[in-house]
Formats: structure tokens, C-alpha cells, sequence
């Protein structure tokens, strides 16, 4: 079974890109595995099975980021770029928009 995630990195003003990851999205695994990659090679990786410490493996050919206004959690985890670092997004439930 998968633990599907979404890394959002902002593009714009208003404009986050949402690059799928369908393998290992839980935190324990993806924040070690994010540390070694800048929002440049996500986005340019498009859409991901997984991300590892050595390879970001990529689905060929991969579907673009789906473009949102603001970052969104869609699936069990939102990853973001904040501080020069990648983080794990928790939404609070009365946080409007994630």
C-alpha cells in the first residue's frame, strides 16, 4: 500500500506547484529523504514514486504539478520549502486553506 504525498513549492505570487509522491510520503521517511533535494529538482522531477536520499525516482512520462493558489493537502501528507528547509505540514482544524 502507498502513503501518497504532495510537495508544494511556490512558483508565484499566488501559484504553488504540487508534485505527487506515491511511495513513502510518511514523515519519518520523506524529511530525511527531502534533505539532500532544493525545490528546483522537485519541480523539475514533476511527478515522483519515491524520494530517496540517493534518487528521486520518476514516473516516465510524469503528469505536471497541479498549480493551486495556496499550498493544499490533498493526500495523507503536504511537504513545503520554509527556512531553506523542507518541512511537514500539519493543518490545523480551524486553519483556513490547507
Amino acid at each position: 500500500m502507498s502513503t501518497r504525498a504532495q510537495i508544494a513549492i511556490q512558483i508565484g505570487p499566488e501559484e504553488w506547484a504540487h508534485v505527487y509522491v506515491h511511495f513513502d510520503g510518511y514523515p519519518a521517511h520523506m524529511l530525511p529523504a527531502l534533505a539532500r533535494w532544493k525545490p528546483e529538482d522537485i519541480l523539475t522531477a514533476r511527478e515522483i514514486r519515491q524520494v530517496t536520499p540517493e534518487a528521486l525516482d520518476c514516473f516516465s512520462p510524469p503528469r505536471a504539478p497541479r498549480i493551486l493558489p495556496r499550498p493544499t493537502r490533498e493526500f495523507a501528507h503536504l511537504y513545503m520549502w520554509i527556512g531553506c528547509e523542507w518541512v511537514h505540514v500539519v493543518p490545523r482544524a480551524d486553519a483556513p486553506g490547507v
